[in-house]
């Protein structure tokens, strides 16, 4: 009777990830996986995104107004990812750290997931409103000089909020926090540190360094790291240990 009820405990904890809540993280891991490649289609064909985030407004600002549908539907996408990076977290979480869940580690890192997903959406929501607005002016030729300081600062301000905390910091602080409690195996927990390291690298603009390919390498390795961790929830993570009696 002990050793049917030890072996249920123990199969829950550790071999239960293909159970409703594993296949449910599992399908938020992929696509917050997978839709990363809408933006990177469609901004990247309308304004040379991401490596454009740099371009002065002479630059960016008449490929907005040329191409704002694509520009508009990419960042909606992006504003999409952005917003699901916290249900991600929070399932991913409570997936891969069943007996941690509610730990102050895994708290902190949820919190850490929370404010990355507030920043990336207030970043993100800058070329939604302000930028298509800057760019009609700028094509109107509305005094150009006072339209590039604006997107200048703009551009410093939600950027810095958007990438480097919210994208960066952030999301970092988040998977430094799972590494920390999440029942997986060595490997895993090896990986998920490594893309926060990667992730926390753009931080260099901070000290005056440009980043340059920085944020692609922490954006790509972040998607890698939920397309493998949705394979190994899908695959039941660790496999049921022998109950002892």
């Amino acid at each position: 009777m002990n050793t049917d009820r030890g072996a249920t405990i123990d199969r829950s904890a550790s071999g239960g990830r293909k159970g409703v809540p594993g296949r449910a993280a599992a399908v938020l891991l992929l696509v917050e996986g997978l839709l990363m490649v809408v933006p990177i289609v469609l901004l990247g064909a309308a304004v040379g995104w991401p490596a454009s985030l740099g371009d002065p407004a002479a630059v960016v600002l008449p490929l907005v107004a040329e191409n704002e549908t694509a520009l508009r539907l990419g960042y909606i996408a992006y504003l999409a990812y952005s917003a699901l990076f916290l249900p991600v977290a929070l399932w991913a979480t409570a997936t891969l750290a069943p007996g941690r869940y509610d730990s102050r580690v895994a708290r902190l890192g949820l919190a850490f997931a929370a404010l990355s997903a507030l920043a990336r959406c207030v970043g993100v929501v800058r070329w939604l409103t302000a930028m298509p607005d800057l760019a009609h002016d700028w094509q109107a030729d509305v005094n150009r000089a006072a339209i590039e300081v604006q997107y200048d600062a703009l551009n410093s301000f939600a950027g810095g909020v958007g990438e480097l905390l919210g994208v960066s910091l952030f999301a970092a602080g988040w998977l430094l926090c799972l590494a920390k409690v999440a029942d997986v195996p060595s490997w895993l927990r090896v990986f998920t540190v490594l893309t926060a390291a990667a992730l926390a690298l753009p931080m260099v603009e901070l000290l005056g360094v440009d980043a340059g390919p920085l944020i692609s390498v922490g954006s790509a390795t972040v998607q890698v790291w939920f397309l493998v961790a949705a394979g190994y929830v899908l695959r039941g993570g660790r496999r049921s240990r022998p109950a002892v009696a």
